[in-house]
């Protein structure tokens, strides 16, 4: 049995659900790879497994950090990775389950990251893009790495800051940099299990359904809770999908159920990108979602006879 196992695949395919059935059968412990369910008290909106749905498996990589913490996906490796290797140490099978592909990909590929100095080049770099403006940031950038410029947006700021913060910092681009680490081997090699629908609709269908649910949870509450004690609606956190569109609508920028429906139109966006992502990985064993929890569980189960022998 291979002693790591990645469960990929789009918001509410159902990989919580999957990565519990399997930690049950094969003796394995599960780590979280989503960027929002690191972030403490962020319980409803980021779909975090309660305790009932851990059915007491021992979930790794939830309630790392605050709220208006900024949180990396070079912080994230290098808290998994040594819990991937304890769990795996110790005979278990850890079972690595998210959606956040940029996160899961970096933790198996072991990716050595460039480094997050504290010498004021990021303080500066903002200031001049609030001062100038993006535009001018950018068109750097495009001067010096026109390959990650083109990749960006202009409205991705942080990404773009990040890149020029790389090259002044070590004279070496981060096209150059990611280049050289994913040549790299992998410090992992799992079993990929992907969790996908034959009808898109029905992914769709449990997107809608996952906001309704939220919502009688509670999550109106949850976020009133985190601004009044005092995180930024402005935060890295606070502008994930579920969380920002509800803020909008309690500052009175539209209603509680303007807010629902953009964070359904949004999730399936997501969804597709995810799905986008993923499906470049062709190690990947696809597993087709229909109606039934336990049919999914049946094909995980074939893909392991097959790699078990």
């Amino acid at each position: 049995m291979n002693p790591i196992i990645c469960i990929a695949g789009p918001t509410a395919s159902g990989k919580t659900a999957l990565a519990v059935a399997l930690a049950q059968e094969l003796g394995g412990e599960v780590v979280s790879c989503d960027s929002m369910q690191v972030y403490r008290r962020m319980d409803i909106g980021t779909a975090k497994p309660t305790v009932e749905e851990m059915h007491g498996i021992p979930h790794h990589m939830l309630d790392v950090a605050e709220p208006d913490e900024d949180f990396s996906v070079s912080r994230y490796c290098r808290m998994a990775s040594p819990i991937v290797d304890d769990i795996v140490s110790r005979g278990k099978v850890a079972i690595i389950a998210g959606g956040t592909g940029l996160y899961m990909d970096s933790l198996i590929r072991g990716n050595a990251f460039a480094p997050f100095p504290s010498t004021g080049v990021r303080e500066k770099l903002e200031a001049q893009a609030d001062a100038e403006g993006m535009e001018k940031i950018h068109a750097w950038l495009t001067s010096v790495d026109p390959e990650a410029a083109g990749r960006l947006h202009l409205s991705d700021r942080k990404r773009i800051i990040r890149a020029l913060e790389v090259y002044l910092e070590t004279g070496e681009t981060i096209t150059e940099h990611n280049r050289r680490t994913q040549a790299i081997p992998p410090k992992y090699s799992p079993l990929w299990l992907g969790l996908d629908f034959a009808d898109r609709a029905q992914l769709y269908h449990r997107i809608d359904r996952r906001v309704d649910i939220m919502l009688d949870m509670g999550l109106i509450d949850e976020i009133k809770g985190l601004l009044h004690s005092g995180i930024p609606e402005k935060c890295t956190a606070m502008q994930a999908i579920g969380y920002k569109e509800f803020v909008d609508a309690l500052q009175g920028r539209g209603t509680i159920a303007q807010a629902a429906d953009q964070v359904r139109q949004s999730s399936r966006r997501y969804a597709k990108r995810q799905l986008t992502w993923f499906r470049r990985n062709q190690a990947i064993h696809w597993l087709t979602r229909g109606e039934g929890r336990e049919e999914i569980i049946t094909q995980a189960r074939q893909v392991l006879r097959e790699f078990d022998n």
